[in-house]
């Protein structure tokens, strides 16, 4: 049964990423654990990524999370179990939420996770995805405008 905090379906892959930057992120950046610390963070604007479990009972406890991160403009990401999530972690209980607030190294997998979240891709996918021709109209104009300068040097010099 759907829990009524769970406002979307999230991709294994997707839930995968966000666990896999929890483990980076703690290793070097700056994580909170557990409800009360994450609605500071958030209340606070120093998440970047929040991550909710979905196996939450009572739903009461995390309910508030996404309505605050949306407030916020914070991008939010579920994962299955809270199990799953303590372990990421490093805990050996499981835990409801948690937030990244300072990457560290794992500011590559925050950001496509909230890109694939959020529908939007990265910089980069965005690059990969521009048309051959764009490019190609590019370098013309560049190579234009030095003989513009080279011809109006020699136009003074005569």
């Amino acid at each position: 049964m759907a829990k009524s905090y769970v406002k979307f379906e999230v991709s294994k892959e997707v839930s995968n990423k966000a666990l896999e930057a929890i483990r980076v992120a703690r290793q070097g950046g700056s994580v909170k654990k557990g409800v009360n610390e994450v609605t500071k963070s958030i209340e606070r604007n120093m998440s970047s990524l929040v991550i909710i479990a979905e196996d939450v009972e009572p739903e009461e406890v995390v309910m508030h999370l996404p309505t605050l991160c949306e407030q916020r403009k914070i991008a939010y990401v579920y994962v299955p179990t809270k199990l799953a999530l303590g372990q990421a972690l490093g805990i050996n209980v499981p835990c409801t939420a948690a937030s990244i607030d300072k990457a560290a190294g794992a500011d590559g997998m925050v950001k496509e996770v909230i890109s694939k979240v959020s529908g939007k891709e990265t910089p980069a996918e965005q690059k990969s995805a521009e048309p051959k021709e764009k490019k190609e109209q590019k370098k013309p104009e560049k190579k234009a405008e030095p003989e513009k300068k080279h011809n109006s040097e020699e136009n003074k010099k005569e």
